[in-house]
């Protein structure tokens, strides 16, 4: 009896062993089968070697999370493919097979965000994830409906084809999954081709790789690119001939063969365009471990992309690295616009103007150029005379000088290059401020005064000296009174300075339930619902905008221009501020609550063209807009410009009223102030080309961008989209809008919407106002006031010029 017990528990814990290890290796999944995106979840699916892992990741430090397959067996996580790049799953999202849509992304509260459903012909069974990586959708009978090796994104796993018209796009940045500024393409010639495009509109550059496996009389075209299962990579021929991309020339290159018995092996198109084959051995889970075995193209560094910035960002400088793989980097006195974006581009640490060229020298780069940015050739020429024309003129930023002959650059610069064989005896000279000027002069502002007035003080007589005395104690006293009060936001007396209630960090958390209700993000915080208590029987909703406390100088002067700018303001365009918190590294915000959430949402969610909003409810919210921002320039008692209108930032209360919202890239201006300069600020599709031009930044970038916002309310559709082959000419909505116009087809514009198509009057004068405010030049643009002028029928309308395609290009960057 004791044999047989004991042989009965041996049994158990065999089974139960098996079970837990069936468990932990599955790789198929039924109908109804799903996973939720959590913090500590493992993989919902192991391949059955457990090479590949499919599931959720989480990206960074953040609550969102990445559906996709990575190497489990490596540490770090390996990507292989992914769903949803452009849009992160929130915690909690959860992704479910389907019968009818298959796999199906949604958000915690139901809003979907990915699914196989336009792919599928047929009912789905279930779900395979095999040992090459590729996850299937199969029907009743076995068959494949859909894989991730047919939909990939910017990698090749052995034993995957890429067919004729499919691409691979690399990534945006090394943990950004959007897509990135280069693809790669096997064209229906049969072409192998890579190229960059000019983000967001997917304009693509000229090749900067070409297989040329196009038909010929001496072969055949291109079929397929192939990663077969032995590691090998190639372009398929029409006669089963192989173009290897191992080799030169497409040859056989036996000392470029890797076994994929030992190692993990993967082709990807980089962040920096270079198409790469990788190795990893399979005995080290370390993700060090990955090696270059060969590259395309052998130097990326020296592709010149007429209509954009190159491999590179703008003003930057590329060096190719012993790997094949680019540097990029900032000359001296520019920085990253994006210090996360070692790739982007970059801008100057000074404010360059029309001044005395005393205040300018030159840093000298030898091997150095940026071939495409030339709006003047000189030659004959020395070099000391190529200098001096830079340095006497206020719109260059840089002059090379090669042999005798002197091309003289202006911002942005673009495809910036080092390369020592090809530009071996070239000069440049990048103007820049002598001795930092810009930031010395700024903080050293009081001292030089101090010292300007010692000066004068014993240079000047005794009875001037007294008069001199006796008025730097009445302005220094004066100063400091003003001082003072501008101190006062703080817990004492803050609601009598700014009549903003003053919260402690607890109250806020609080008030938010502990922050678990997200009602949008932004680059510097989140923005989450609550409830706050008035002291009374009443409780109202509002939305508590948390500062990110990264950078904590930055957020500091964020929450100060808030504070201070919107504190002060009343219209009812404007989201009222209730109050704040600053207590140590927190900074929060409490605005009123918007029921009816952003216009973005209230515009771009309906797909059908028939479920457009109201025509005369988009009209009032266009006006709305267009009032706010006549407040902010010209009414309230300190100028502001927004920097940053956008349907995003444009909030709907109870009654559908437009209210501007987000104050926190404004540029606060005093009343004698007309203009400023300042960084670049702004959402790409909605910025004046004055950002990128070194030109003053006046109220009339607001007007561009509600140029653009105008358009968005008119059609219903986004400023930059992707749309389908043949129909390019679309995707960027101002370029499009003012061809409708021009061919006498605004219809377009509002296609399916017949309350527009019935007041086709009105509708013809939006566009036409919309087109004013885009255009390049900003003294062509209407004052906010003119605008609602135009608008209301008080001032006629007249023909606009094209706006110019620069602006929109620039707009874009």
């Amino acid at each position: 009896m004791a044999s047989s017990l004991c042989l009965f528990l041996l049994y158990s814990v065999i089974l139960q062993s098996a079970i837990c290890v069936a468990a932990q290796t599955k790789s198929t999944i039924a109908i109804g089968d799903s996973h939720t995106a959590e913090s500590n979840t493992s993989p919902w699916l192991l391949s059955p070697s457990g090479d590949f892992a499919f599931g959720f990741l989480p990206l960074n430090d953040t609550n969102l999370f990445l559906l996709s397959i990575w190497y489990a067996k490596i540490s770090e996580n390996t990507v292989v493919w992914y769903a949803n790049g452009d849009s992160p799953a929130p915690k909690g999202s959860k992704v479910e097979l389907n019968a009818n849509d298959g796999l199906v992304l949604t958000s915690p509260n139901g809003v979907g965000l990915w699914n196989t459903t336009e792919v599928l012909n047929s009912g789905v069974s279930r779900g395979v994830f095999n040992d090459t990586g590729n996850f299937v959708l199969e029907d009743g009978d076995f068959n494949s409906l859909w894989e991730t090796f047919k939909h990939p994104n910017d990698n090749l796993l052995p034993s995957q084809v890429l067919e004729k018209g499919v691409k691979l796009s690399s990534k945006l940045k090394e943990r950004n999954f959007s897509k990135g500024r280069f693809e790669l393409h096997l064209q229906n010639d049969g072409n192998l081709v890579m190229y960059s495009i000019n983000l967001p509109s997917g304009y693509a550059n000229e090749n900067y790789y070409e297989s040329q496996t196009v038909g010929s009389n001496k072969s055949s075209a291109g079929t397929q690119l192939v990663f077969d299962s032995s590691g090998e990579l190639y372009v398929l021929r029409e006669n089963n001939e192989k173009f290897n991309m191992s080799g030169k020339d497409g040859e056989d290159d036996d000392s470029s063969k890797v076994s994929t018995t030992d190692f993990y092996l993967r082709a990807t198109l980089n962040l920096d365009g270079v198409f790469s084959l990788f190795k990893h051995p399979k005995s080290s889970t370390d993700s060090s471990g990955w090696t270059i075995v060969w590259s395309h193209p052998e130097n990326i560094c020296s592709y010149i992309a007429v209509a954009g910035s190159g491999v590179c960002g703008y003003n930057s400088v590329c060096t190719l690295g012993d790997d094949k793989r680019p540097r990029c980097q900032c000359p001296k006195s520019y920085s990253l616009v994006d210090p996360d974006d070692p790739y982007g581009s970059c801008k100057p640490d000074f404010i360059q103007g029309c001044v005395e060229d005393d205040l300018y020298d030159f840093e000298i780069l030898t091997e150095t150029d940026w071939p495409l940015s030339d709006y003047v050739s000189q030659k004959p020429f020395t070099e000391e005379q190529c200098r001096k024309s830079c340095l006497e003129d206020c719109f260059c930023s840089v002059a090379i000088f090669r042999t005798d002959s002197c091309w003289k650059k202006k911002l942005p610069l673009s495809n910036g290059i080092y390369d020592g064989s090809t530009l071996g005896d070239a000069k440049a000279f990048l103007k820049v401020r002598k001795d930092n000027t810009s930031i010395i002069v700024n903080k050293n502002n009081n001292r030089g005064t101090l010292v300007l007035v010692v000066s004068v003080l014993f240079g000047s007589s005794a009875i001037l000296n007294a008069v001199l005395i006796v008025a730097i104690c009445v302005s220094t006293s004066m100063i400091l009174q003003y001082e003072k009060k501008l101190r006062r936001v703080s817990r004492s007396d803050t609601s009598v300075e700014t009549n903003l209630r003053y919260f402690t960090y607890k109250e806020l958390e609080k008030a938010a339930n502990g922050f678990d209700k997200e009602l949008g993000r932004g680059s510097f915080g989140i923005v989450y619902e609550g409830v706050i208590n008035n002291n009374t029987s009443s409780e109202t909703r509002v939305a508590v905008k948390k500062l990110n406390n990264f950078l904590l100088d930055q957020a500091h002067k964020e929450f100060r221009n808030e504070v201070n700018g919107i504190g002060l303001t009343h219209h009812k365009n404007l989201v009222r501020l209730l109050g704040f918190c600053e207590g140590g590294s927190e900074r929060l915000l409490v605005y009123e609550y918007m029921s009816n959430g952003t216009l973005a949402k209230f515009l771009f969610n309906s797909s059908d063209k028939k479920q457009r909003p109201s025509w005369k409810l988009r009209l009032e919210i266009a006006i709305g807009v267009a009032r706010g921002l006549v407040y902010l320039h010209e009414e309230c008692i300190t100028r502001i410009i927004h920097c940053d209108i956008k349907p995003q930032n444009i909030l709907l209360d109870d009654n559908f009223n437009a209210r501007i919202s987000d104050f926190g890239l404004a540029k606060l201006l005093n009343m004698n102030e007309s203009k400023t300069n300042t960084g670049i600020r702004g959402t790409k599709g909605y910025v004046a080309v004055e950002w990128f031009k070194n030109m003053p930044i006046t109220t009339m970038v607001d007007v561009y961008s509600y140029g653009v916002v105008l358009l968005e309310i008119i059609s219903c559709r986004r400023c930059v989209q992707e749309m389908d082959q043949g129909e390019e000419e679309k995707a960027i909505l101002t370029d499009w809008a003012y061809d409708c116009y021009r061919d006498g087809a605004v219809d377009a514009l509002v296609e399916g919407d017949n309350e527009a198509l019935d007041d086709k009057g009105k509708l013809e004068k939006l566009v036409m106002i919309a087109i004013w405010c885009v255009q390049e030049d900003p003294v062509l643009r209407p004052s906010m006031r003119n605008v609602i002028h135009m608008l209301e029928g008080t001032v006629e309308v007249q023909v606009p010029p094209y706006p110019s395609p620069v602006s929109i290009q620039y707009s874009l960057i």
